[in-house]
């Protein structure tokens, strides 16, 4: 019975032996199996296919309901305009609050009144309509513009994106060919991929100082052909392990 017993354990004994060598012999293979890591850029650019502009009306009222009245039927008669043009709209603001002002010789603070603002983002495929928006409302009494841009819609630049990506991987290959040329090898099988970092300026600033009736009095106000801007560069990096042949 002893016997038996102890020519089992030799036997188990042996069986994981010969496993254990196997599986050594595996991690060894492995990590003997040459490779490199570098990394793989794409730089390329896409024109900007969106301008955009802000316009905003003020009301000033020392009644707060009258207040908010005032700037919500302007602003409501803008949106019931800004309907019919080929635009695109949301609201970006609504903020009324109490305006004061520091009375130095009494020393404490007066108040003026009630201020609702409220704006709204415009946008449109073509600049010319935010132009002729421009011009129209320049000349309206506590109606203002500002923040005029331009910018890529995230609908143009995924494509351009998602290409970019691939380039950069072939651009990594290149350069993993190159380091190991001389020593008459190449990049074989792409073992890991993963992005280092994808980035984009989405948006160039054209900032207008606020504009009113008053501001420009009289004067005719013409923004053909002033609004220009440089196409949106797009760069990619990647991180690549290639396996050396």
């Amino acid at each position: 019975m002893k016997q038996t017993t102890t020519n089992q354990t030799i036997v188990i004994a042996g069986i994981t032996a010969v496993l254990l060598a196997i599986f050594c012999n595996i991690d060894k293979t492995k990590s003997e199996t040459p490779k490199i890591d570098v990394v793989g850029e794409c730089l390329t650019s896409v024109p900007k296919d969106k301008t955009a502009i802000t316009l905003r009306v003020v009301a000033m009222d020392k009644n707060p309901a009258k207040s908010m009245q005032i700037a919500t039927s302007k602003m409501n008669a803008i949106t019931e305009y800004l309907k019919e043009q080929d635009v695109q709209m949301q609201t970006a603001n609504f903020n009324s609050y109490e305006k004061t002002k520091w009375d130095s010789e009494k020393q404490e603070s007066i108040v003026l009144g009630t201020e609702t603002s409220i704006s709204v983002e415009i946008s449109s495929d073509k600049t010319e309509t935010i132009e002729n928006l421009l011009n129209k409302f320049a000349g309206e009494e506590n109606v203002y513009t500002e923040n005029l841009r331009l910018f890529t819609s995230k609908e143009k630049i995924k494509p351009v994106l998602e290409k970019c990506l691939s380039v950069a991987v072939e651009n990594a290959r290149e350069r993993a060919n190159a380091l190991v040329s001389s020593d008459k090898k190449r990049a074989g099988k792409l073992l890991s991929v993963s992005y280092n970092n994808v980035s984009y300026g989405e948006r160039d600033y054209t900032n207008f100082r606020l504009m009113s009736a008053k501001a420009v009095a009289g004067t005719s106000f013409d923004t053909s052909g002033s609004i220009v801007s440089k196409d949106t560069e797009i760069t990619v990096s990647v991180s690549a392990t290639f396996e050396i042949k």
